[in-house]
């Protein structure tokens, strides 16, 4: 296996923001700094309250943060990050659909991509000098459905952008579909361009990129799978290369799966597991293709996890124990020892670093 080079980045101020479900306990973004010595959390400051932020993502320019607001009708918030990594509120905006759910910043930082899982719609919105959002530029309505009870229409669940900032990626887990979109970074539009498509049923959820530039990852949270893929950076295209279960041959049905994540060095790619409550850990090898490595307990419905900037530790979210557990990663066989460094956030979805 090829192995990539991490970041070396000096972790005494790097900050942990979390986003949490309002109706589950929690308060709204919660402001951390990360402990290097086991991967603890030391609260910065309470809450920045708004209802239900249940996905965050960061301005490339590492002074922005943005959270969908989970509720019907959606909402999209902008805030700055202050020097102390406590948040300040610049302005929110519909998010032109109903439950937005993922987020990302296009690498230049002029927009920002909205997925809303329940509608179906995508939006696009120009992010002005101040960090603040401007108003939408484009609303997408995706068409289509698949076999299952779940998926009578159109469900988005994630953006994920390439690394030449070209091609957007959406997991739509009622079509079945991952949706490409070429980016116009001079009208702020969405234009497709194409599709891949699952297994019927599997249910497309979360995505990433592995950091060689030609193969990514995606997690199927009905059929409890994640699919290796090719990708070509000269057309966006992606072709499936193997896909494996999530879970071990003898578990009935009745699961699902959540977040995703490759590792820093390119050489694994974890997977977290609701229900079953495990994440899941493969080995990557030099074709993209991945192997099973092993299954690691994790607190009760791993809705989403983090891996800090350098590899060294896994974060784990537990929405329903309330509960973020930190796990130290081998980077040779892929293991997650606990360290025992735990920290209560009620409702907590989402975790996302920032190394300053």
């Amino acid at each position: 296996m090829t192995s990539f080079s991490e970041p070396e980045n000096e972790m005494a101020d790097t900050l942990v923001y979390a986003g949490t479900y309002t109706n589950k306990g929690g308060r709204g973004t919660y402001a951390f700094r990360f402990r290097e010595e086991d991967g603890g959390l030391e609260p910065i400051g309470d809450p920045a309250k708004s209802e239900s932020p249940s996905f965050l993502t960061i301005h490339p320019s590492r002074q922005y943060l943005y959270a969908t607001n989970e509720t019907d009708p959606g909402l999209v918030t902008a805030y700055s990050i202050q020097d102390s990594g406590s948040l300040e509120k610049l302005n929110e905006h519909p998010s032109h659909g109903a439950a937005p759910c993922h987020l990302m910043c296009d690498a230049t930082g002029k927009y920002l991509i909205v997925v809303n899982y329940t509608s179906g719609t995508v939006s696009m919105y120009p992010i002005e000098s101040d960090g603040s959002l401007g108003e939408a530029s484009q609303t997408i309505q995706h068409e289509g459905s698949s076999i299952l009870p779940r998926q009578t229409g159109p469900h988005a669940h994630s953006v994920n952008i390439d690394a030449q900032n070209r091609y957007a990626y959406v997991a739509d887990l009622g079509m079945d579909k991952v949706v490409i979109y070429e980016m116009d970074l001079d009208l702020g539009k969405l234009n497709a361009v194409g599709h891949i498509d699952t297994a019927p049923g599997a249910g497309p959820r979360h995505f990433d990129f592995h950091p060689n530039g030609k193969n990514a990852y995606l997690i199927n949270e009905i059929g409890c799978t994640v699919s290796a893929l090719d990708y070509d950076a000269s057309t966006g295209a992606l072709k499936e290369i193997n896909t494996l279960s999530t879970l071990p041959g003898e578990v009935e049905q009745g699961f699902s799966t959540a977040d995703i994540h490759v590792h820093p060095n390119g050489t694994l790619v974890y997977g977290s597991n609701r229900g079953h409550n495990t994440i899941v850990c493969y080995s990557i090898d030099s074709t993209g293709a991945i192997q099973f490595v092993e299954r690691t307990p994790v607190e009760a419905v791993p809705r989403n996890f983090a891996i800090d900037p350098t590899g060294t530790f896994l974060l784990s979210a537990g929405q329903e124990s309330g509960k973020t557990t930190s796990f130290r990663i081998d980077r040779e066989s892929g293991t997650l020892t606990p360290t025992g460094a735990s920290t209560d956030i009620p409702g907590c979805v989402c975790l996302q670093f920032l190394a300053r």
